[in-house]
């Protein structure tokens, strides 16, 4: 087997720690993503272990049910991770007011 690289072992990271923050199951992830409810826990539990690595398309289900930006879940620094997720909080209008800032400097 292929040794992971450092993206994998991020993505499989942010996957549970996601998932574990919106009190989901392994299974209840899977179905809400649209996978069978009878291989649902199995995928899921492989994509944490690295085991199997979803499609680009399964990721961005992923992302929508767990509420969190695709990019969030590939976010090698800890601070660009929390970034990503506090911008998408933002409003439009909050967000452009913060690009400004920060292409400003």
């Amino acid at each position: 087997m292929p040794r992971k690289t450092d993206i994998q072992a991020i993505f499989q990271h942010r996957l549970k720690a996601a998932r574990e923050r919106k009190s989901l199951s392994q299974k209840q992830l899977g179905i809400q993503a649209g996978m069978d409810p009878f291989v649902a826990s199995t995928r899921i539990n492989r994509y944490e272990l690295g085991v199997h690595q979803p499609d680009l398309a399964t990721v961005q289900r992923l992302a929508d049910v767990l509420e969190v930006p695709t990019a969030y879940l590939f976010a090698g620094d800890e601070r660009l991770a929390r970034v990503i997720l506090a911008f998408d909080q933002l409003s439009a209008t909050e967000k452009d007011l913060l690009l400004k800032k920060l292409e400003a400097r």
